[in-house]
């Protein structure tokens, strides 16, 4: 396991995170196999398939399965590459079906509400650096699609106000640059300004700081951006880093961006990741739908 773990880091490069769930995954596996009094070395397609229906009996989702065979993919292919086993016996399992959906993401008009909002707040209180702070968090996750942990890794030196960007280090350590609209870069800049004198003492050069002048952690994220957005109208669902990077590939795609430009700014590794984001809002395929369609014009031949 150890080993297995080194080839994760090393190899793939995964992120602490997916390390730790896929070392979860396997032993699970084998605490299944310890249950059902069964030799730990008998990795195997019907053993894989007991596996599977007793976890779905005891409730969990089709999508936890599947990625916990991911991982035991992982691993059975690790072993094959330390000639351990023979083949790869969970390439042989079917997969239990999920079912699609698609990505929850806020409206232009939500969004927008809450940027005016936040504004008026830092009007009323302009000596509130929280306020500001929490401000900043939000337009940056929406304006540039981060995810939480690089949102927590950025650094000053990460933003490039000449080239107006920022560099990002996401998931397999790789580097993408994001644009940033002029008026947001102005808007960074003041608020880099007011960081300075709110923390002089940031050796670290981090982008953030909690409340107490610490570095940004995951939980921080998602209370802040749940604290931000609970109350507003438009935000009745789930409120969460994910759902503001879901809604500006959904923004940019409605505005006419391509798959390509909006698959490297949210730094997918592949364009099939990107592709769900080819739904639409019902608005909008409601307006192309009534500018398309031939008998929804007046004057049609067919009359109305």
């Amino acid at each position: 396991m150890e080993n297995f773990i080194q080839f994760l880091q090393v190899e793939r490069r995964y992120s602490p995170r997916t390390v730790a769930l896929y070392k979860e995954a396997v032993n699970e596996y084998y605490a299944f196999l310890e249950e059902e009094d069964t030799p730990p070395e008998a990795l195997t397609s019907r053993n894989l398939r007991n596996y599977i229906a007793r976890s779905l009996d005891r409730g969990l989702s089709e999508r936890t399965v599947n990625l916990r065979l991911s991982a035991l993919s992982t691993w059975a292919q690790w072993l094959l590459r330390q000639g351990l086993i023979a083949s790869n016996p969970v390439r042989k399992v079917p997969r239990p079906k999920q079912e699609k959906r698609l990505p929850v993401f806020y409206t232009e008009k939500s969004i927008d509400n809450y940027f005016d909002e936040s504004r008026r707040k830092m009007e009323e209180n302009p000596e509130d650096f929280a306020l500001l702070r929490n401000r900043m968090m939000m337009l940056v996750l929406y304006a540039t699609g981060m995810r939480r942990a690089e949102l927590c890794s950025l650094k000053i030196s990460d933003f490039d106000r000449g080239r107006q960007l920022f560099r990002v280090l996401g998931k397999g350590d790789k580097l993408r640059e994001i644009p940033v609209p002029a008026l947001i870069c102005q808007e960074i800049s003041l608020y880099l300004e007011k960081m300075g004198e709110a923390y002089p003492d940031n050796p670290h050069g981090k982008f953030f700081l909690t409340d107490k002048g610490a570095p940004l952690y995951l939980a921080f994220v998602d209370n802040l951006v749940k604290h931000e957005l609970s109350g507003l109208e438009g935000f009745s669902g789930k409120k969460s880093p994910h759902v503001l990077r879901h809604s500006l590939a959904t923004h940019l795609l409605n505005r006419g961006a391509d798959l390509t430009s909006i698959k490297e700014i949210l730094g997918h590794s592949s364009l099939a990741a990107t592709q769900v984001y080819t739904h639409n809002t019902f608005e909008q395929l409601k307006k192309t739908y009534l500018t398309a369609h031939p008998r929804a014009k007046n004057g049609g031949k067919h009359g109305n």
